[in-house]
C-alpha cells in the first residue's frame, strides 16, 4: 500500500498539486484562446491589441488546435488517469503560443503533430480499456485531429479544416451519444461509428478531390446534425427551467449551426465564394464548437478543475450575443455587406470574452 493511500494529508497534497497542473493547463489553452481572439479581431480589420499579420495567418490552428483541442484532450486525460496523458495538452497549447511567437511557424505546427499522437495514444488507452463502438468513433476522432495537424504544417491550413472540422463533430456527438444511450440502447454507439466512418472517408476524399469531396463533407455534417436533433435527449428540455434549459438551448443552437455549414458546403464547396467559406468555417467552430463549450462547461470544468461552475441566469447574455453576432457576421458575409459582417465578427469576440469572464467570475465566487 502506497503512503499516499494511508496517510489523509500526504493524499490530500497529491490532489492538490494535480488539480494546480490541471489549472496550468487550462491557462495555457485560454492562452491560445486569448490569442486567436486577438487574430480574429486582425482578420476583421478593425482594432485589435496587437496588430500582427502573422496571428491573422495561425488564427484557425490557434483556436482550433490551441484553444478546443486543449481543453478536449485534457478532459480525456483526466478521464485516462496517466501522468503521461497530460502531455498531449501541453504541447498543443504550447504549440500554438509558439505559433503566434517570433519562432518559425514550423515549430508550433510539429508541437501541434506531436500532441496529436499522444492524443491519439490517449484515446487509444481508452479504447482499450472500455473496447465500445463509442470510444473507437472517439479515437477516430483523435485520428482526425492529428490528420489536420499534419496538413497544416505540409499543405496549408484550408485543406487542413475538414480535418479539423471532423475532429470537433466527432468528439461533441460522442459526447452526446452517452445521453442518446439512454433511450437508443447500443445502437447508438454504432450509428454513431458508422457516421464517424462516412464522414472520415468523405475528408479524405476532399483532400484527394476537392470539388466532389468537400460537398460529401458538407452532406455527412448535415447527416450527423440531423442525427443529433433526431434522438439527443435535450431537444425535450427546451420548455423546462433553469441549467436544463440553457443546455438545450445552447444545444440546440449549436446543431443549427452545424446543419447551416453543412448545408452551405454541400451546396458550394468550401472554396467556392468568401462568404460562403466564411459560413463554414465559422459555424462548425463558432456556431457549433463553441456553443457545445458554453452548454457543456458546468459539467466539465468541475470534473477538471475539482470546482464546481454553478449555473446562473448570467451565463445566457454570452450565449444569446454569440448566437446574434453570428447571425450578423453570416448576413454579412452572405450579402457582402463588410461592416455588418465586422460588426458580427466583434460581437462574437465579445462572447467568448464574456463567457470567460463569466464563468471565472462564478467559479471564484462559488
Amino acid at each position: 500500500m502506497s503512503l499516499a493511500a494511508t496517510n489523509p494529508s500526504v493524499a490530500g497534497g497529491a490532489r492538490r498539486r494535480a488539480t494546480r497542473g490541471r489549472v496550468l493547463l487550462v491557462a495555457l489553452g485560454g492562452s491560445a484562446m486569448l490569442a486567436g481572439l486577438d487574430a480574429a479581431l486582425v482578420r476583421l480589420g478593425v482594432w485589435a491589441p496587437v496588430a500582427s499579420s502573422r496571428l491573422g495567418d495561425v488564427h484557425g490552428q490557434v483556436m482550433v488546435l490551441g484553444f478546443l483541442t486543449t481543453l478536449i484532450s485534457l478532459e480525456r486525460a483526466q478521464s485516462l488517469g496517466r501522468a503521461w496523458a497530460y502531455l498531449a495538452p501541453g504541447l498543443y497549447g504550447l504549440g500554438a503560443l509558439a505559433l503566434v511567437s517570433p519562432a518559425p511557424a514550423l515549430v508550433g505546427q510539429l508541437l501541434q503533430v506531436e500532441a496529436g499522437v499522444l492524443f491519439v495514444a490517449v484515446y487509444v488507452a481508452l479504447w482499450r480499456r472500455a473496447p465500445r463502438p463509442l470510444v473507437a468513433a472517439q479515437v477516430l476522432s483523435a485520428v482526425l485531429a492529428l490528420g489536420g495537424a499534419v496538413v497544416a504544417a505540409t499543405v496549408d491550413v484550408p485543406h487542413a479544416l475538414p480535418w479539423l472540422a471532423g475532429f470537433v463533430v466527432v468528439t461533441i456527438a460522442a459526447e452526446r451519444a452517452e445521453l442518446a444511450a439512454l433511450t437508443m440502447g447500443d445502437v447508438a454507439d454504432r450509428q454513431l461509428l458508422a457516421l464517424a466512418s462516412v464522414l472520415t472517408l468523405a475528408i479524405l476524399a476532399a483532400l484527394l478531390a476537392p470539388a466532389g469531396g468537400e460537398r460529401l463533407v458538407g452532406l455527412s455534417l448535415l447527416a450527423v446534425a440531423g442525427w443529433l436533433v433526431a434522438h439527443d435527449v435535450v431537444r425535450r428540455q427546451l420548455g423546462l427551467a433553469g441549467q436544463r434549459r440553457y443546455l438545450a438551448a445552447a444545444l440546440l443552437a449549436g446543431y443549427a449551426n452545424l446543419a447551416l455549414a453543412g448545408g452551405v458546403l454541400a451546396a458550394v464547396g468550401l472554396l467556392a465564394d468568401p462568404g460562403t467559406y466564411d459560413v463554414v468555417v465559422h459555424g462548425v467552430f463558432l456556431g457549433f464548437g463553441v456553443s457545445m463549450v458554453m452548454a457543456h462547461a458546468p459539467v466539465i470544468l468541475p470534473a477538471v478543475l475539482g470546482r464546481p461552475l454553478p449555473y446562473r441566469p448570467a451565463l445566457w447574455a454570452p450565449l444569446v450575443l454569440l448566437q446574434a453576432g453570428l447571425a450578423a457576421r453570416f448576413g454579412g458575409a452572405l450579402t457582402g455587406a463588410t461592416v455588418l459582417w465586422q460588426v458580427g465578427g466583434v460581437l462574437t469576440v465579445l462572447a467568448m470574452l464574456g463567457f470567460m469572464v463569466t464563468a471565472f467570475v462564478l467559479v471564484v465566487r462559488r
